[in-house]
């Protein structure tokens, strides 16, 4: 027994002392995706590294297996679906009078479970028609009614090791969790590795909120999306600089991946440029 704890821990402090003699190297412009698996061909075409799916339409957590196996048939192309969005449908409340707790977790379970088979790794909780407090209704109640929901999806997420990460959005689309620092203050009362929350440089933007937020939220930062502020087009569009975002991505040593979220115009002109837009700015950070 004796023996047997001796190399368990002298195995541990190898690895301690490995992984402190390690180098980060900035790799953000090798995680690069895009929102949208219909646009699989153009983004394998410029390199892209993975895409990001639709929980509502391709995961389909409401519908038989068999609905959701005919999608990933259907899926064309060989780039990974790393994350998926669009978690829940504006049919599915999960605060004030009307939410249904219980329907959005077992919809969670089917979702996350999904994911693990196909190799997800991270989902996205936008989904404002859902999340928005009515207006009249208690906010402290919608907290309350938000973090049960949190903490009744962490187990499933867990157990299948996929990340469910809040997504702040912009007033415009939800009077609840506008800011990076409000998600991840709710991602942290929910208690659980595996609940997190993403950070949209159009929503920051948007909101006014600063890129140093990326630094003092880094213990729940996972994922990331990006659009150009005035009218949300890709990079390279309105040439909206990005470096602020990416330099503090640096500071925190990310490894997560970043998706273009975003409205196209013409995907097949505008794709390239804005990998070329993106790349150049992260280069220029390292």
């Amino acid at each position: 027994m004796r023996n047997t704890f001796a190399f368990f821990f002298l195995a541990a402090a190898l690895c301690l002392v490995q992984a402190c003699g390690e180098k980060y190297v900035f790799s953000l412009d090798e995680h690069i995706g895009i929102c949208g698996t219909g646009w699989a061909e153009a983004a394998q075409k410029c390199g892209l590294d993975y895409l990001e799916a639709n929980v509502s339409s391709f995961l389909c957590p409401e519908s038989d297996d068999s609905v959701f196996t005919a999608n990933r048939e259907a899926l064309a192309g060989d780039l990974p679906i790393y994350s998926a969005n669009g978690y829940f449908p504006g049919s599915i409340k999960v605060v004030g009078p009307q939410a249904e707790t219980g329907r959005a977790i077992k919809y969670s379970g089917t979702a996350i479970r999904r994911a693990a088979e196909i190799g997800i790794k991270v989902l996205v909780l936008g989904s404002s028609g859902s999340r928005s407090i009515p207006e009249g209704f208690s906010r402290e109640d919608a907290e309350k009614q938000f973090l049960a929901l949190l903490k009744g999806i962490a187990p499933t997420a867990e157990k299948y090791g996929v990340v469910v990460a809040i997504e702040p959005l912009q007033h415009s689309e939800t009077n609840f969790i506008n800011t990076v620092s409000e998600g991840a203050a709710i991602a942290r009362q929910a208690g659980s590795p595996n609940i997190c929350v993403i950070a949209d440089f159009f929503h920051m933007a948007r909101v006014g909120e600063a890129p140093e937020s990326i630094i003092e939220n880094a213990d729940k930062l996972v994922h990331c999306h990006i659009a150009e502020k005035e009218e949300r087009t890709p990079p390279g569009v309105k040439g909206d600089d990005f470096t602020p975002y990416y330099k503090a991505l640096k500071e925190i040593h990310y490894t997560g991946r970043i998706s273009i979220e975003c409205g196209w115009k013409d995907i097949e002109s505008q794709l390239p440029v804005a990998v070329k837009t993106m790349k150049e700015q992260i280069n220029s950070v390292k």
